[in-house]
């Protein structure tokens, strides 16, 4: 299972403090019959932190789907809202909102779901109320990203922190070109990406609906930009 470069360290960490704890669990269980058990105890808690950092961490290969007019997911997880907004910072006006809840297991890495070069970006530290709620978008702390298609479209992402979420990891810039479904950043633990497309997008999926990063269509963007 591959790794993703944001948990490499985490892993390297847990994995050292596994091995000290466990030589000095070993040396004490040596001495003292009893601390057999401890050491068996400390074992199976140490193997399962490790193991669950390195399932958290994953970064899964995924086949590069391409499509110019669509709209594809920023992340795993299920469809919580779809609605008209109004959203003034990047959009500059009425737009429709799509937003993706990701769960504690679910992956955590984000994509870009279209390309084109970013005009905006923009870090809010907020709150940390849980992801789901609506008012999460606005309040909590988040990161913004407008990009501008080739086709002339504005399309702008938001990745949310969550209740427990304490970091966001958002690699463009201003000026930068992404690649559709390449890999932007990260969230780690429970959080949300909300995806803001123009009015008249065709709009492909329902609330509830479970997707999958960089693989499904959310929606497909108007004919026209004006």
């Amino acid at each position: 299972m591959r790794i993703h470069k944001e948990g490499k360290e985490g892993v390297r960490l847990n994995t050292a403090i596994f091995l000290l704890i466990i030589a000095v669990v070993t040396a004490t269980a040596l001495v003292y019959d009893w601390a057999w058990w401890v050491l068996a105890l400390v074992d199976g808690f140490l193997l399962w932190r490790i193991a669950f950092v390195i399932r958290f961490f994953r970064d899964p290969e995924r086949p590069l789907k391409e499509d110019a007019d669509g709209v594809f997911a920023p992340a795993d997880g299920k469809v919580v809202v779809i609605e008209e907004v109004d959203e003034p910072e990047v959009m500059g006006g009425k737009c429709v909102q799509l937003s993706v809840y990701m769960n504690f297991y679910n992956v955590h890495v984000n994509w870009a779901p279209v390309g084109g070069e970013v005009t905006y970006k923009d870090h809010y530290n907020g709150e940390f109320v849980l992801a789901w709620r609506p008012k999460s978008s606005h309040l909590n702390e988040h990161t913004t990203i407008g990009v501008r298609t080739a086709k002339g479209h504005t399309v702008m992402f938001r990745q949310i922190a969550g209740w427990i979420a304490r970091r966001i990891v958002s690699y463009p810039q201003v000026g930068d070109r992404v690649g559709q479904n390449s890999k932007f950043g990260f969230i780690k633990f429970g959080s949300r990406v909300d995806v803001f497309v123009p009015l008249g997008s065709e709009i492909l999926v329902g609330l509830g609906d479970k997707v999958v990063g960089s693989q499904t269509l959310l929606a497909r963007l108007p004919k026209s930009n004006k």
